[in-house]
């Protein structure tokens, strides 16, 4: 039934929802590979686990958002890249236990739909999953009046992949004398908007088409909505050759709270402070908004998006395969005992 009804009346429309899905259904499928065995639009994504790769399987999950990223995304009226971010904040958090990507799954809820920002948004998600080597197999459009304004939007997503279980990197090869490497960001990723947001618009009383010639060519918007990284295709090549001790993705907390996640306690982090270039966004956002260097290395990933703990003798070889993938790659550290009521992550000129 068509036209106008008491629940269009009320804010949500369902035949511009199934619209929605017969548009976006061409660009999701474009995702599939093998092992989906269903179409978009159905109650359930079903995918078929390829058993020949694996010899005893584990599954590995992780959901995500991007936070108050999407606020700059709206206000830029730009959204062709929120998706990406979306697929990145998942995929990049079972990358580190060594899993493959296998699917992934959205939620998109809104207070009024507006198709061609979901589709904007939708395109960023293929591109992600496209960029993840993973297939975008469902998802769950949420038109919910009365809870989001018209033109807020939020995002969350799902991803499932696998891994051997005699492969998986739990951080328990760590041991003393081994290299951290650091792998670049490409910006702020999706972490701290938050505060990001405080500073530039509130305090400075920027706006996102204001141009910092400090921090780059771009708008303030498009500087602000360079999407996350995605380090499937590096991290896959090199966990074939099994020289992976650990992986730390450093996301909320950065450093300081993410690194002693895979730690064995009788170990600790020694980080190099300037042994990396630290992106000019990073160093304006710490002056202008007067952020300690402690609170930065807590907030912001600094520039590094991805770390790689791994064998001294090994380290030459995976810089080398690492610029080979055109992405760069920094030592950064080194691990060393850590004795009693010590703390797991140090920085040391």
């Amino acid at each position: 039934m068509k036209g106008d009804t008491r629940y269009t009346q009320a804010g949500v429309d369902i035949d511009k929802a199934n619209e929605l899905i017969r548009e976006i259904r061409p660009m999701v499928s474009s995702t599939f590979k093998r092992g989906v065995l269903t179409e978009i639009g159905g109650f359930a994504g079903l995918f078929a686990l390829d058993l020949e790769r694996y010899h005893q399987p584990v599954l590995v999950s992780s959901t995500d958002g991007v936070g108050t990223k999407i606020k700059i995304a709206v206000l830029s009226n730009r959204h062709e890249t929120i998706g990406i971010d979306l697929v990145a904040m998942c995929v990049n958090d079972i990358l580190v236990c060594g899993a493959q990507p296998l699917f992934f799954m959205d939620y998109f809820a809104t207070g009024r739909l507006e198709p061609e920002t979901a589709i904007d948004v939708i395109k960023g998600i293929t591109d992600g999953c496209k960029e993840a080597d993973c297939s975008l197999i469902g998802g769950e459009t949420a038109e919910m009046p009365g809870l989001y304004a018209e033109n807020d939007y939020d995002l969350a997503g799902f991803v499932v992949g696998a891994v051997d279980r005699d492969k998986i990197i739990d951080g328990s090869e760590i041991g003393v004398g081994q290299v951290i490497i650091g792998l670049a960001s490409s910006g702020l990723h999706s972490n701290g908007f938050s505060l990001v947001r405080k500073i530039f618009f509130e305090e400075l009383g920027l706006t996102v088409s204001d141009k910092i010639p400090a921090i780059g060519d771009q708008s303030l918007g498009e500087i602000l909505l360079t999407p996350t990284k995605i380090y499937t295709k590096i991290i896959s090549h090199l966990l074939k050759q099994k020289r992976i001790n650990g992986m730390v993705h450093i996301t909320g907390g950065a450093f300081l709270d993410n690194i002693p996640r895979i730690l064995p306690k009788t170990c600790k982090a020694v980080i190099k402070k300037d042994s990396w270039p630290i992106p000019p966004i990073f160093r304006f956002l710490q002056e202008k908004g007067r952020i300690s260097e402690k609170e930065m290395l807590r907030t912001f990933n600094c520039g590094i998006g991805m770390v790689l703990i791994v064998h001294e003798a090994d380290v030459q070889d995976i810089l080398f395969q690492i610029q080979a993938f055109d992405e760069q790659a920094y030592v950064i550290g080194h691990i060393e005992e850590r004795g009693p009521e010590k703390p797991p992550v140090v920085f040391q000129t």
